[in-house]
């Protein structure tokens, strides 16, 4: 009984199966992008480039449809024109950058519900904020694949520099010229990953994907490379889970997954092996000389 409610689903449905390796993609892509956001502190500038992104990203929906390349383009636009601003704005007037940011993607979020709804229909609003993954089609798939696959190449180049850059920036700046553009490679892959969410989960919940599982990680793992790792099987564990919760129950797939990964980010909290709270509690004992 239990094997059947875990494997029929995707056995039975084709668009079940293209759903879970859309999370895998998606997982695979994100999550390395979310453990170098949360490394950099910049969590939640993450949350606020998704909220961002949006009135690019929803014009590109309103004249292509469900074409990534034109989402990602409109939201690569969006993304960089708000960073951009908001770093004029905190630069000419001594304004916190978290304040002027948080200005403008709060702005940027209203102007891309705005457009969505007075262009679209209320359907296509719902779709932009909540994103539908079973709805996934094989053109939307490959593009989201194709997005990960650019996305650990280009991870690939910058590791180094992005991972000294994430730990000691002044000694970067130092001894290479690498920082400025590993910075600008690292948020475009941010807002790729961000637009690829959008079909699956949504605006609204798109970082949840990236962000959670870096935090599930941080509990389990010291070192970049197994945080990494770490995060991915997390993502896609709840990717699978939430789509079966959502398959089993009314819950929309979007939310479910992210559900999914927020109790692991809990149980990971009370059980982790770096940092939990039961670890902290019952120590283990220390190797005696």
């Amino acid at each position: 009984m239990l094997t059947a409610a875990l494997i029929t689903p995707f056995t039975d449905f084709e668009f079940m199966r293209r759903a879970l390796a859309a999370v895998i993609a998606l997982s695979l892509g994100g999550a390395p992008i979310g453990v170098f956001l949360m490394l950099r502190r910049m969590s939640l500038v993450g949350d606020a480039m998704a909220h961002a992104i949006l009135p690019g990203a929803a014009i590109g929906f309103l004249l292509y449809g469900l074409n990534l390349l034109a989402m990602i383009l409109g939201g690569l636009t969006a993304g960089f024109l708000v960073a951009i601003l908001a770093g004029v704005v905190s630069r000419s007037t001594g304004l916190k950058e978290d304040a002027s940011l948080a200005t403008f993607y709060l702005a940027s979020l209203a102007l891309g519900v705005t457009i969505v709804s007075v262009k679209g229909t209320n359907i296509d609003l719902l779709h932009v904020l909540f994103g539908n993954i079973l709805a996934m089609d094989d053109q939307t798939l490959l593009t989201v694949a194709c997005n990960a696959t650019i996305t650990l190449i280009v991870l690939a180049v910058i590791y180094r520099p992005l991972v000294i850059e994430s730990v000691d920036p002044l000694f970067l700046r130092t001894v290479s010229r690498a920082g400025t553009p590993t910075h600008l490679a690292f948020l475009a892959l941010v807002v790729i990953n961000l637009v690829s969410g959008f079909q699956a989960l949504g605006t609204l919940l798109a970082v949840g994907l990236m962000i959670l599982p870096a935090g599930i990680a941080k509990f389990w793992s010291r070192d970049i490379s197994g945080m990494i790792c770490t995060a991915v099987v997390s993502a896609i564990i709840s990717g699978y889970a939430g789509l079966v919760l959502s398959f089993q129950t009314r819950i929309p797939s979007g939310p479910a997954i992210i559900l999914v990964a927020a109790l692991l980010y809990i149980g990971s909290v009370l059980f982790g092996s770096v940092g939990g709270v039961v670890r902290q509690l019952f120590p283990g004992r220390h190797l005696e000389a």
